[in-house]
């Protein structure tokens, strides 16, 4: 017979707290506030954090980047610019191809995503690969 289940890895509260720690703490070192998402394997946010003088409008794209990131397990930012509508449309407007986002990945698994918005897109990856890299993870690079 076929496993009904797997195992799977997930990460704990205190990854996320890390994670986001660990990317205001860059993005205050570049003096560039930044809103920062962590999303969960399923692409579901589990934790946010906006720094004072961030852009309002980067909440949405910092959790899109984080939740892209954390479904397609690949960095934002590199699919064809004919792909970028068809990928917003086709999920409800909930993933993008905004650079910015990178999965969160232990042993070789996809268990989330970090995104961060309101820099310039090369900003916002560089506080999220910084994130990961406080955690010894790839960092995408």
């Amino acid at each position: 017979m076929t496993a009904l289940t797997r195992p799977a890895r997930k990460m704990t509260h205190g990854t996320v707290m890390a994670l986001l720690a660990a990317a205001e703490a860059e993005a205050s070192q570049m003096g560039v506030p930044q809103c920062i998402a962590v999303a969960d394997e399923g692409a579901n946010l589990v934790g946010f954090l906006r720094m004072d003088g961030s852009r309002v409008l980067s909440i949405a794209s910092a959790q899109a980047k984080a939740a892209t990131a954390a479904a397609t397990g690949t960095p934002t930012g590199g699919m064809a610019p004919a792909m970028e509508t068809r990928l917003a449309l086709a999920t409800g407007l909930r993933m993008t191809n905004l650079k910015g986002g990178l999965p969160v990945v232990v042993e070789g698994e996809v268990v989330g995503g970090i995104g961060v918005g309101s820099g310039t897109g090369d900003q916002d990856r560089q506080v999220a690969a910084a994130a990961l890299r406080s955690l010894g993870l790839p960092d995408g690079n």
